[in-house]
């Protein structure tokens, strides 16, 4: 028997897929209508990046000039918001984005947090025509799917701006090799990360905050900079 969570896995984590695909193998292995990806926030804006149809995107065009809806609030609070029956039943509050839907032959919701780290990305919502309930497995599944999508938009993201940052470059200094490698390790301990994703976390802060990596590893190392996961966020010290 085809097993099509593997399959879509196999064609997310293998040769990159462009950004407007990735919602493709995602809507193959799950029993919902529609996909839309999206950034949300100051980091990378808000855009959305993938939709497998018109009304998928429609969702995201309404959240973004809303402000409100599942996406956003699984974007703040990190965690999947499940609405199986829209209509009869939302565990959610949107007054505006509820009205705005009601002309939308939907009948249930599903939005999961796209972060890497401490990093909130955006989100992944996904609807259904009919209500239906969205069973354990299908949830961890797409939580696994809004893993892999979170690496692959803040990787093309990084890409995106390496070439315009390149005063930013670290030095090529023993010296600065080093404190990379310990700032690294200390972020894999903050957050338990493996050692890729959590120098990705460094050059994403390096990039949101426009200074070096060098300079953040410094921070990271001096404990002036901490990762760890809190009710406030980032750690800094002034």
């Amino acid at each position: 028997m085809p097993d099509a969570f593997a399959d879509a896995m196999n064609v997310l984590t293998g040769p990159t897929p462009p950004h407007s695909a990735l919602a493709g193998p995602i809507i193959q292995a799950l029993p919902v209508t529609g996909i839309a990806i999206s950034t949300l926030g100051d980091f990378l804006g808000n855009e959305t990046v993938s939709a497998s149809d018109d009304t998928a995107a429609r969702l995201d065009e309404l959240q973004f000039d809303l402000g409100e809806g599942p996406c956003w609030d699984a974007f703040g609070t990190m965690r999947p918001v499940l609405e199986p029956n829209i209509r009869q039943k939302p565990n959610g509050v949107w007054p505006a984005f509820s009205d705005a839907i009601q002309n939308q032959e939907i009948g249930a919701l599903y939005a999961f947090p796209l972060f890497v780290g401490p990093l909130k990305l955006g989100a992944m919502d996904l609807y259904s025509v009919e209500p239906k309930p969205f069973s354990d497995l299908h949830t961890r599944q797409c939580a696994a799917f809004a893993s892999v999508v979170s690496r692959l938009i803040l990787h093309r993201a990084l890409e995106r701006v390496g070439t315009d940052r390149d005063g930013d470059a670290l030095p090529e200094s023993r010296f600065s090799r080093r404190i990379i490698h310990q700032a690294t390790g200390m972020v894999l301990a903050q957050l338990d990360l493996p050692p890729d994703e959590a120098r990705l976390v460094i050059e994403a802060h390096s990039f949101a905050t426009g200074r070096s990596m060098q300079e953040i590893a410094e921070d990271i190392v001096d404990r002036r900079l901490n990762f760890s996961m809190s009710d406030t966020g980032i750690e800094e010290s002034p």
